[in-house]
């Protein structure tokens, strides 16, 4: 029986919402994020799994601060002291747009110690546990640059770029799994995107189509018994009830408000023997993110409305968004010192926005330039089903006037 830990996506750096720590000097959420880590690796030091998988995304960036990089060491060689071997997948923000750069995660796989194993590239080797071998593929997050400014391929567009790393990978993955010891426990470790898989708020950014994706039959192939992917901040298995799982752990912690609804963690899991494994979702401690959202009338005061509707939240130690939604051609009179007032116990408030209604902009009736006035002013009111019981009241006045006009103005 062999257990590990799956996480991914860390993202170390994403500093969106909080402030500076007076005790440590260190952004509030960078310590958000690092509590949720450590909380992962107090599990498996308690569980004392026989291996630790990272599944990508360990930054915010490419470049992380000497800050980053040191908290991130620091919950690593927990995991090295107690003789726990690290896998650690590269992925998209891991990784440096331009050619030749050191990835942001190479250091793990350049310091003097056994037991990091960094994959920067697809790679299979057999890892040995104290609970016997695993076989790892590792597939990091399939990097454009080389092929995109190769000479044998600079003649097709991006989209087919993406099709020939889609495909490539595919069979890379595939070679690998054909070289596998069936015998023995085999776990494929990839940052990728599946196309069945669920996208998060933060990720919705991406524009769908231009990375490389994967059908859930591409990786879940035999000998795999789980298959561990990061990249998407859900937790989801896109393999259904099929065999083997094709898991995303998810982010450990909420990264914007698209993520707010969402729980965060990581996955135990257990393989009892070959084709039957077990995992079990371990929610981490997160930073509650809360978005007030606020549909005033025009009946009750708008700055009560919004406190009425404060009061209605758990606010403490949460980062907190209010939006309120004005009616149509109604002033903005909220008093916003009373509402910031009320939002003094939450951790962080991102700010009060205003959300004014567009006004529907009627469309404009037929008009000729041969049209006399009574067909004018009929192809006017047509459009204003207000007035539809004055409408032909108004019409004759108006043609009365136009009348008089006429008379006082062309007397022969």
């Amino acid at each position: 029986m062999i257990r590990f830990i799956h996480t991914a996506d860390i993202h170390f750096g994403m500093e969106n919402y909080g402030r500076i720590d007076p005790k440590t000097g260190i952004h509030s959420r960078l310590i958000d994020f690092e509590k949720a880590l450590n909380f992962c690796i107090d599990f498996a030091l308690e569980k004392e799994v026989d291996f630790f998988l990272f599944s990508g995304d360990a930054y915010k960036t490419a470049h992380p601060t000497p800050t980053h990089q040191r908290l991130l060491m620091s919950c690593f060689l927990r995991l090295y002291k107690a003789g726990i071997p690290i896998v650690i997948v590269v992925g998209n923000h891991d990784n440096p747009l331009s050619f030749g750069k050191a990835h942001a995660l190479e250091i793990f796989g350049q310091i003097p110690l056994d037991g990091f194993h960094v994959i920067a590239k697809p790679t299979s080797f057999v890892l040995p546990t104290k609970s016997g071998p695993v076989q790892i593929v590792g597939i990091p997050w399939p990097t454009r640059n080389t092929l995109a400014l190769s000479d044998q391929h600079s003649d097709i567009n991006p989209h087919e770029i993406t099709e020939y790393i889609s495909s490539g990978v595919s069979r890379i993955i595939a070679s690998f799994a054909e070289a596998l010891d069936s015998s023995l426990p085999a776990v494929l470790a990839g940052h990728l995107t599946v196309s069945s898989g669920i996208f998060s708020g933060s990720e919705k950014r991406a524009i769908y189509g231009t990375d490389p994706f994967f059908l859930p039959s591409q990786l879940g192939i035999a000998p795999f018994d789980y298959v561990a992917l990061g990249h998407l901040h859900r937790f989801q298995n896109v393999n259904g009830t099929c065999l083997p799982p094709i898991v995303y752990s998810g982010s450990i912690e909420r990264v914007d408000f698209g993520e707010r609804k969402e729980e965060k963690g990581f996955c135990y899991v257990t393989i009892h023997e070959k084709e039957e494994v077990t995992y079990e979702f371990i929610k981490t401690p997160t930073r509650s993110l809360i978005q007030i959202e606020v549909q005033l009338n025009e009946v009750e005061a708008p700055t009560e409305q919004i406190l009425q509707e404060i009061e209605r939240h758990t606010i403490t130690n949460a980062i907190i968004k209010i939006l309120y939604f004005l009616p149509a051609h109604t002033k903005d009179s909220v008093d916003i010192s009373r509402v910031q007032k009320a939002c003094v116990g939450c951790w962080y408030l991102v700010g009060i926005f205003p959300v004014h209604k567009q006004e529907t902009r009627e469309r404009r009736a037929a008009i000729k330039t041969d049209m006399n006035l009574e067909q004018l002013l009929t192809a006017y009111f047509d459009t204003k089903p207000e007035y539809a019981e004055q409408k032909k009241n108004l019409i004759e006045k108006a043609l009365l006037i136009e009348t008089e006009f006429l008379e006082k103005n062309f007397e022969l």
